[in-house]
């Protein structure tokens, strides 16, 4: 299975493509950050974001997106920005016909650490170790999406099991 994971950001959109051959098999695909100037308007960001999610759906053709879920933040502003790059992220991996997929952060945490309250360093330990990676992942943004698709495939056998029993 290859599984898209994006950590929705307007000015670092971080994204990954890992691969598994089994349950305990991960590989990094890719790894990026995808950036849009804040010079530039919102309606055009957006629009380069778009078309980017779009060509990484086309060039690794996941099977899956998991997208960061947006949560209350202080700043009104900033989760305005990153709720509507989740909802292009959402659509366009909809849209794809790929399995879409959004977890909060303490359930990535959660599951690719171990502990719900992990900082920023202990995902990307263990995000480089989950995936065999000689160097810890950078930017951050790039190893929170790498979190994101490791979750999901953690998560994929239980979430194919309920949606079998709802039948």
């Amino acid at each position: 299975m290859i599984v898209l994971g994006i950590d929705p950001g307007l000015t670092r959109c971080g994204y990954a493509v890992v691969s598994s051959q089994g349950a305990h098999t991960l590989t990094a695909v890719a790894l990026g950050v995808i950036r849009t100037p804040p010079s530039m308007p919102l309606p055009n960001r957006l629009a380069e974001l778009k078309g980017e999610l779009a060509a990484l759906i086309s060039q690794y053709g996941p099977q899956a997106v998991a997208v960061e879920q947006v949560f209350f933040q202080v700043n009104v502003r900033t989760a305005m920005s990153v709720a509507q790059v989740s909802g292009l992220a959402l659509a366009e991996a909809a849209a794809a016909g790929c399995d879409v997929a959004t977890y909060t952060p303490s359930q990535v945490k959660n599951t690719v650490a171990g502990w719900g309250g992990a900082t920023k360093a202990q995902v990307q330990k263990m995000v480089q170790s989950r995936l065999g990676l000689a160097v810890v992942p950078e930017p951050p943004d790039a190893a929170d999406a790498a979190a994101l698709a490791i979750c999901h495939l953690a998560m994929a056998p239980l979430r194919q099991r309920i949606s079998e029993v709802g039948r």
